[in-house]
Order: C-alpha cells, then structure tokens, then sequence
C-alpha cells in the first residue's frame, strides 16, 4: 500500500501538511527574533559583530549535538509524541531568552534552543515521506518548508513592534513561546498515534538500520553533502541580512521593518511555487529521477545569483537580486524535502535526514563564525561570493553523488 491509497483522507493529509507548517513557521519566529533583534542588543549590550556571531554558533553547535539523537528519537517515538516533545522544550527556552542579561547567557541557552529545535525539519519530512506519494511529495514538502519562511516573514514586523517603549525587547521572545503551546492542541488532536500511523501509511517498522549502514550508503551520502551546501545560505540570509541592510545598505531599523520580510516572502513562495513544479515536472517527464533532477537545478541556478549582491548598484535591486536567491534556495528545500522520502522509506527517515542535518549543521556552524570574521576584518562581498558558490557544489553532489533518484533498497 502506497501513501496515495492508506486509510488517511487526502483532507487529513494536507491539513497535517499545514500544521506541519505552522510548526516551523513557530520555529523560525523563535529563533529570528533574536537575529532581527541583533542591531538593538548590539548596540544594548556592545557586542561586536564577532561576539553576535558567538551566539549565532552556540545555537549551530545544539544543533549539530542534537540532529543525530532527534532522528533516532523520532524514529523511536514517532512524529506524533516526539514534535510535541520538541515544542514543549523549545517554547520554553524560547521565553527564557527574555532572562538572559550577558553574553554568556544568551549563549547558553541558545545551544540548548539548537538542540531542541533541530528535529522540528527531520519530524516534517518523516511526515510528509509517509503521508504523501511521490507525485506530491514536493508540493507537500514546499508547504511545511514555506512554514520557515513566513516565520521570518512575522518576525521582522514583530521585532519592530516590541521594540516601542512601552513594549519591550523581551516580549519578542515570549509571543511564539505562548503560541507553540497553543499550537499543540491541533496537532494532538489530529495526527494518529505511531501504530495507528503506520497502519494508516500502510508502513511497517521495518528492520533496524545501523548507523554504519546508512553512513556507507552512496545516497545518505548524497543527501549528507546538499545539505552542507545549501543549509549555511539560508542560515546566512537568516542571520545576517538585517545586519547587512543596516551596515552596508545604510537601511534604517524602520525601513527594515518595512522591507526586509520581502526576501523571506519571497522564499515562502519559492517553497510552495519550486515544490508544486517539481512535482508538475515529475508527472511531464514521467519520472521521478529526471523531474526532481530538473528542479533541483533551476533552484541552484537561482540561489547561485548570491554571488551578484554586492554588485547591486541600489538597495531596490539588492532585495530583487536576494529575494530570487531565496526563491531559488527553498525551491532547493522542498525539492530535497521530497527527495529524502524519494529515496528512503518514512521508518529510517529520522535518521538519514539527522544524519543530513548534522552535516548541515556543522557545515553552517563554520560559515556564522566565518562571517564574523570576515565582515570584522574585510566585507560582505567576500562571504555573498562564497554563499553564490555552495549552490552549485550542491547541484555536482546531486548528480554525482545522489545519481538516480529512485527507492533504496535496504537490506540489514
């Protein structure tokens, strides 16, 4: 039995698709408030661009401790019972930003905010490997992924609201905290238990993989190496776009507000549009290997415009240019989304995308610090070079590495 005919209505399914979505739309507002908060605690706190980025890579550095363990509990507890855990824990160190006073503190609890968050992507994408067929994966993939882009989209406009006076900067942190926690009534009521699941996706357990088995495997591998060159470009665009705006665009705060979601609209968009015409070229190719192939570069052609920002002679072209590249990098995304579930079955999803994401992670702790670094000591031209080359690194892992999209037969 295929996801396309289980036991769960196509309703269901897509509204667990939307949830999903709202999950790590939640997710994205809780950890960019912090990076939308940048300019103002910098200055508050006289941190350096370097200092900043400690914090940007104590989060990286849970989030690397925690992809491999996140899989193996997912897979353990299923997606149900393990987001809802995640969320809990995630929410609450959320709202404890607005007690951190020190340097020191903020990196504290950022690397436990990393390590508790980092499951929330390989939760969607088991989901979504078993409640959706291959002639939809992606479109489903696009929809939970575009959750992370709105949720920067919110969080420039609520950073800007919390920043008045009567307000404060610390309620930016408890807003998504308070929500994530509403957020877990649906999702309870909603999404079947693990055996009920499995029943219902018409999957078994199926058979433990070791994690030496999986890192042997050409297509993990494969998997592994997109995410290291694609992940540190979103991270960078998160983290570091405000900060760009303001320091080399000379954009003020308030123009900030005003304009600076539309690059991360536009990468919502990206997800939703690049997911439906990776599957829209799956089904005019009449194959999944050659459609996804297909998307994948035209998505890393885009993101590859990185290299071109700095060249941008006006600030409207600039946030043309950045905001094709985000189309492009969360094409990238549901496209990967849906390749995952293409080649993998939903019961060692967990662990292939941890595995993954570990490798994303790592790959995108060394590029925060980096960009630290460089902006400090020479300029951002340097670091959008860089973030227009991992694109196509990406595309060569696809095709050299990846090879054939197609089912893995694993065998013990």
């Amino acid at each position: 039995m295929t996801p396309a005919d289980n036991g769960i209505s196509m309703t269901r399914r897509w509204l667990l698709a939307f949830l999903l979505s709202a999950s790590i739309a939640i997710n994205l507002i809780d950890r960019q408030v912090l990076n939308n908060l940048g300019p103002t605690l910098r200055a508050n706190m006289h941190w350096s661009a370097t200092q900043f980025s400690f914090i940007a890579v104590a989060f990286q550095v849970g989030m690397l401790a925690g992809q491999v363990p996140a899989g193996m509990f997912l897979d353990s507890v299923g997606t149900r019972i393990g987001l809802a855990t995640m969320l809990i824990l995630w929410s609450a160190l959320g709202a404890g930003h607005a007690l951190a006073a020190s340097l020191v503190a903020f990196i504290v609890v950022r690397f436990f905010m990393g390590v508790a968050q980092c499951g929330n992507y390989g939760a969607g994408i088991k989901a979504i490997a078993g409640l959706f067929s291959a002639e939809k994966r992606s479109t489903a993939g696009g929809i939970f992924n575009a959750g992370a882009q709105m949720g920067t989209v919110v969080a420039v406009p609520l950073v800007l609201v919390v920043l008045l006076p009567a307000v404060g900067w610390q309620m930016a942190f408890v807003v998504p905290a308070v929500a994530g926690l509403v957020w877990l009534v649906p999702w309870l009521a909603i999404y079947p238990g693990k055996q009920a699941s499995q029943a219902a996706t018409g999957q078994k357990a199926g058979p433990t993989i070791s994690f030496a088995r999986l890192l042997r495997n050409r297509k993990v591998v494969g998997l592994f190496l997109i995410r290291c060159c694609s992940g540190p470009l979103t991270t960078f665009y998160w983290v570091w776009l405000p900060q760009y705006l303001k320091s080399e665009r000379k954009m003020p705060l308030a123009m900030i507000g005003l304009l600076g979601w539309l690059p991360y609209l536009a990468g919502a968009t990206g997800n939703v549009a690049g997911g439906f015409i990776s599957d829209r070229l799956v089904k005019a190719f009449g194959s999944v290997d050659r459609g996804r192939k297909a998307g994948f570069v035209g998505a890393f052609l885009l993101s590859a415009l990185s290299a071109a920002v700095p060249m941008a002679g006006s600030i409207p072209l600039a946030l043309a240019l950045i905001s094709l590249v985000l189309f492009g990098n969360q094409w990238a995304a549901a496209s990967y989304i849906a390749a995952v579930g293409d080649t993998f079955p939903s019961h060692v999803a967990g662990r292939v995308n941890g595995l993954a994401g570990f490798g994303d992670s790592g790959a995108t702790l060394i590029a925060v610090l980096l960009t630290g670094v460089v902006v400090d000591h020479f300029s951002y031209t340097p670091v959008f070079i860089a973030a227009g080359t991992l694109p196509l690194l990406a595309m060569a892992s696809v095709f050299f590495v990846l090879r054939k999209i197609e089912p893995e037969p694993i065998v013990v």
